[in-house]
């Protein structure tokens, strides 16, 4: 059994967006790196990329195009 399920790398990817939000534009790849730093070998690519999909499927986040692409927040309603 994986020790980080896909639920708390999605809670850890909406976190780390959240708190970069407004300050920092993270890249998909950002956001990756900085899983893989947080859990190390518990996670790879494609669980990241995995998870990544899932927030943007759900809502919880978005991606912004500015001269490439961005993981954001949705803007508030």
């Amino acid at each position: 059994a994986m020790a980080v399920t896909m639920d708390e790398l999605c809670d850890a990817m909406f976190d780390l967006v959240k708190s970069t939000h407004g300050k920092k534009n993270l890249k998909p790849m950002d956001v990756t790196k900085a899983m893989i730093d947080q859990f190390g070998d518990d996670v790879d690519k494609r669980m990241c990329k995995k998870a990544l999909r899932e927030l943007i499927d759900s809502g919880r986040c978005q991606y912004k195009y500015a001269g490439g692409s961005y993981v954001t927040l949705p803007p508030e309603e």
